[in-house]
């Protein structure tokens, strides 16, 4: 009777982990879709910020202190969706970022050491080197769109 639990538990311990293996493999189409979704979230609390380093909008230490805490956050989520296995799934990535790779990673790099002087900058309280830590994040974004995401 033991023999009986002790070879079920086995093959049910087996069982699964084969099949979290096959879970954990996520289709290219959902990393895409994943990746995109962390960019729509930056654009969504970067943009306030960009107004208010723009004199469009009142500048709100709070406001800026809390998007640039998502926006440390946000930075780095996306980037393992640009795996090798997406780059045949229709998006707005550009060729580049699977063939240029050590570009792309630097822009990364850019991009989360503008973020990291945007979070310091939103802790003090000098209006002026946070606009102008907004403003540098903003060129990294720009950057990045430039070489490696097609035009709209």
């Amino acid at each position: 009777m033991n023999k009986i639990f002790i070879s079920a538990g086995l093959a049910l311990t087996l069982g699964a982990g084969y099949s979290l293996t096959a879970f954990s493999q996520v289709k290219p189409e959902v990393m895409v879709k994943q990746r995109q979704s962390a960019m729509a979230l930056q654009g969504k609390y970067f943009g306030p910020l960009a107004l208010m380093a723009q004199g469009k909008a009142p500048f709100k230490a709070d406001v800026v202190a809390y998007n640039a805490s998502l926006l440390d956050a946000l930075s780095r989520m996306p980037w393992d969706g640009f795996d090798a296995s997406t780059k045949d799934v229709k998006s707005a990535a550009l060729p580049a970022v699977f063939a240029d790779t050590a570009k792309f990673k630097d822009a990364q790099d850019q991009f989360h050491g503008a973020v990291g002087k945007l979070v310091a900058a939103s802790k003090g309280s000098d209006e002026g080197a946070t606009k102008a830590a907004i403003g540098a994040l903003g060129k990294t974004c720009g950057g990045c769109h430039d070489n490696f995401r097609q035009k709209p």
